[in-house]
């Protein structure tokens, strides 16, 4: 496996930490190599197992993925319902920061760890589900082979067995010419994250494009925004319709204060002690349930407070619903 070297952490930019060894915002830097005449970790290194794609193709990972190419690499499975959705949206939003970049000079993998499941059929649905487009590819294939190629990438850990999904949200980024290679959080914040790749990759701004310091509009940072966009927005908008979760647009005018506060602190309770509406939003979204935020104190009283300007913005004014009877512990 690859030996990592941690990096520095930045800390209130990730969402919630995933893991000992991710922190929040952590980026996790390893350098195997530099751009020497025989690369160690490249074809002597890399199994070149046969994988299949989401439309059916076959294609040998090393040969046909990465090979003289910079690609974004981790692992889901689409029957999961905590991290793995989570990571689909907030990787979706990425690819749509580097635009044309995506499949040209970055490429996306995800590879699926129930392969028995996840037929190419289930994997295409799935990514017509994110709105996945041009440069990024779901894989399925041989489960031993998986086993083996997961952890020459250092996506399996022992620890991972520990985690409720198997596995933990890391996205691997690599420049397979160079034989240099970092470990991120895959659902850290986007637009931080297209940055730090796009410095590791060595990706430079076109200067004509630069604006100078007079032209540059002034920074306002809105908290509560921030808490939206990092926390929420992969899923939701609030005005601009449903994607993979429900719109919130009208949220604190239908439902009790009370049932969104408990809700943002952890929906997998209400979800387990069989409150109707958290079952049938789960039901209805099963693509991606909703995973627990762990809001509390000052931070969900700003959730709820943001929540509640945007409703008043968007002139959602619709009436509370009936509270629905809660049933019995739902398993």
């Amino acid at each position: 496996m690859f030996n990592i070297m941690q990096g520095k952490s930045w800390s209130g930019v990730m969402a919630r930490t995933l893991s000992a060894t991710l922190c929040a915002g952590a980026l996790s830097l390893l350098t195997i190599g530099s751009a020497a005449a025989e690369n160690a970790y490249g074809a002597n290194y890399f199994p070149n197992v046969p994988l299949t794609t989401q439309d059916g193709k076959t294609v040998k990972f090393y040969d046909d993925l990465i090979k003289g190419k910079s690609v974004a690499i981790n692992v889901i499975y689409t029957s999961c319902k905590d991290e793995c959705p989570l990571e689909t949206a907030k990787m979706a939003q990425l690819a749509r920061i580097f635009g044309d970049k995506m499949g040209k000079e970055i490429f996306f993998y995800s590879i699926s760890i129930d392969p028995k499941h996840d037929t190419p059929a289930v994997l295409k649905a799935y990514a017509k589900n994110f709105n996945v487009g041009p440069g990024w590819q779901f894989l399925t294939g041989k489960e031993a082979d998986i086993k083996v190629l997961v952890k020459k990438l250092g996506l399996s850990r022992g620890n991972d067995l520990a985690n409720k999904d198997g596995h933990t949200a890391s996205l691997m980024v690599g420049n397979e010419p160079t034989g240099q290679w970092m470990r991120n959080s895959a659902v850290d914040n986007p637009v931080f994250l297209s940055a730090s790749i796009g410095s590791f990759l060595g990706w430079r701004d076109d200067p004509a494009a630069r604006k100078t310091y007079a032209e540059a509009a002034p920074l306002v940072i809105d908290q509560a925004a921030y808490m939206f966009q990092s926390r929420c927005s992969a899923c939701h908008t609030i005005g601009g319709g449903d994607k993979i979760g429900p719109d919130l647009a009208g949220l604190t005018a239908r439902r009790e204060r009370n049932w969104v506060a408990r809700y943002l602190m952890s929906a997998d309770k209400m979800r387990s002690a069989g409150d109707p509406t958290a079952v049938e939003l789960s039901k209805k979204y099963k693509t991606a349930r909703m995973p627990d935020q762990n809001l509390a104190g000052d931070d969900l009283k700003l959730m709820l407070s943001y929540l509640e300007t945007q409703n008043s913005a968007t002139g959602k004014t619709a009436q509370k619903e009936p509270a629905k009877k809660e049933t019995t512990h739902v398993h």
